[in-house]
């Protein structure tokens, strides 16, 4: 079941719980702080496994047209089950509803890490394709990844 979550307190908690059982992803304190405080001001949604949240995603404007993928995770006991795509669908719906012509979603390059290769291909598997490539906006050793999705013709 993936729900959008309106309440700011438990948009930090969901979003905590599950970021923190990802050090692979979100080991540095600063950066998944950083997440949990933004997301609680962003279209927000979760899904969950006998009621307890398991997995959220969070949308960020980045443009008139553009939504971003700004962060998202499932716990790793609930990886490979269908929840990330479902969170997904649910909120590409929601930027659809919402008249964003495109989503973007940032990662690190593919061929860095093979943790991070797991997500580009999740990515790609979703239709996003690659963009760009900003060798340096992160640092050095992180090549961000840009993948870009049209969601309607823009007006």
């Amino acid at each position: 079941m993936v729900a959008l979550v309106q309440d700011k307190q438990e948009k930090a908690r969901i979003a905590r719980r599950v970021l923190e059982s990802l050090p692979e992803w979100f080991g540095i304190e600063e950066s998944r702080e950083a997440y949990i405080r933004e997301s609680v001001d962003q279209p927000f949604f979760a899904c969950y496994a006998d009621g307890e949240p398991v997995g959220f995603l969070c949308l960020k404007e980045t443009g008139k047209a553009t939504a971003e993928l700004a962060v998202m995770g499932v716990m790793p006991a609930f990886h490979r089950r269908g929840l990330g795509r479902a969170l997904f669908d649910r909120a590409r719906e929601y930027a659809e509803d919402h008249g964003y012509a495109f989503l973007q979603v940032k990662t690190v390059q593919m061929g860095r890490y093979e943790i991070y290769d797991r997500t580009n291909k999740f990515y790609l598997s979703l239709g996003f394709q690659e963009f760009e490539v900003f060798p340096t906006l992160w640092d050095a050793h992180n090549p961000c990844q840009v993948y870009v999705m049209a969601l309607r013709p823009p007006l």
